[in-house]
């Protein structure tokens, strides 16, 4: 038999019912807000306690002067870019406890995450000025190298380019740096380290440091970015050597950051078609003769450097490209141009055929010999 429920019964229970629903609405909405809080408090630490900006590894000039206060520090590494939070800086060494810095001028950059910064602060990592600068640009050849650091350090350009082409030590370099390849032993090469002499600023604690350590950082630093690249050099149909090779002529032949990669699309169509490259730098490196404009008569040089005489590329580099030349040589635009033209403001005219790429010369020749009168 089936009893009803009294009407005061059921509508304390709907009550209690209502009651628990309200309660439990309540805890899911803390739970929430504890996890949406703890959410943003995570990203929030990760955020600060990573580096800035990873990817800039440019050093900026820190000065922590004496007696400055963890707000203070921060605010200046905040003010140059360093850290994200000049706040979270100050309640972060708080609640570590750190705090003892050292006074002084320090190199930090945005690419080091809070810890490295932190713990170069109180190590007194401080930042001494170079004793010597010297600046490699992109394109610069071995003698051309071996001329800036002996107007920069004192060193006879022979003597300088002596240490660059000694066995022994170039076995050295091949034992610490493995990218350097054992083609830069190749017979008919100039200079084994051409192409290898990263173009750079160096700075070195010494007005005139040992030879074999300036040479020596200029190969670390080519080193270190052909390994950036080493996956895209295998998978290219070419050695490293040749990458290297075909850089150094992308990098003579522009001027300007968009054509390196039209340059490089030219080439590999060029060499597609098993056509010669009719590179103009290759024949000025070939006759060693760096600044003359080349001419007819010059273009039947016998040198495997020449490109108007042998077809693929070269048997070495010419010059230092660098990085932005490396990646072109990697990385082509595809172009359906088989010539190109550069005139002396840095334009290029890329042309399909042959009466066109004359045309084009004929138009432009005279421009190259009043620049050469100029310079």
């Amino acid at each position: 038999m089936i009893q009803l429920q009294s009407s005061g019964n059921y509508i304390e229970n709907k009550k209690k019912k209502r009651t628990k629903s309200i309660i439990l609405t309540i805890i899911a909405l803390f739970l929430a807000v504890i996890v949406l809080v703890a959410g943003i408090l995570y990203f929030y630490f990760n955020k600060n306690i990573g580096a800035f900006d990873s990817a800039n590894q440019e050093n900026f000039t820190v000065e922590i002067p004496i007696g400055s206060s963890t707000a203070n520090i921060g605010k200046e590494l905040e003010d140059k870019g360093i850290i994200n939070s000049g706040q979270f800086f100050k309640l972060y060494t708080r609640v570590k406890g750190e705090g003892d810095f050292q006074a002084g001028v320090y190199q930090l950059s945005p690419s080091m995450n809070l810890t490295e910064i932190i713990a170069a602060l109180k190590e007194g990592k401080l930042f001494k000025k170079p004793e010597l600068t010297l600046t490699i640009p992109e394109g610069f050849n071995v003698p051309q190298i071996a001329g800036e650091i002996s107007a920069r350090t004192g060193y006879e350009k022979e003597e300088i380019l002596k240490v660059m082409t000694d066995k022994v030590f170039l076995k050295e370099l091949q034992t610490k740096y493995k990218y350097i390849p054992d083609e830069i032993y190749k017979e008919g090469l100039y200079y084994p380290l051409e192409g290898f002499l990263f173009p750079a600023t160096y700075e070195f604690d010494k007005k005139k440091p040992e030879l074999k350590e300036i040479v020596g950082k200029m190969v670390e630093q080519s080193s270190t970015v052909i390994a950036k690249y080493e996956n895209d050099i295998k998978k290219s149909g070419y050695t490293m050597f040749e990458m290297i090779t075909l850089a150094s002529l992308i990098e003579e032949e522009s001027q300007r950051e968009e054509d390196r990669k039209k340059i490089s699309g030219v080439f590999y169509n060029r060499l597609e078609q098993d056509m010669k490259l009719d590179s103009d730098p290759t024949v000025k490196y070939a006759r060693k003769d760096f600044d003359v404009q080349v001419l007819y008569e010059h273009l039947e040089v016998d040198s495997p450097y020449n490109t108007y005489r042998y077809k693929g590329i070269p048997i070495g580099p010419i010059a230092s490209p660098g990085e932005k030349s490396i990646e072109a040589a990697l990385k082509p635009v595809k172009m359906e141009e088989l010539f190109f033209y550069a005139r002396p403001n840095g334009e290029v005219i890329y042309t399909k055929t042959l009466q066109e790429h004359n045309a084009v010369y004929r138009k432009y020749r005279d421009e190259w010999k009043v620049w050469q009168e100029q310079q």
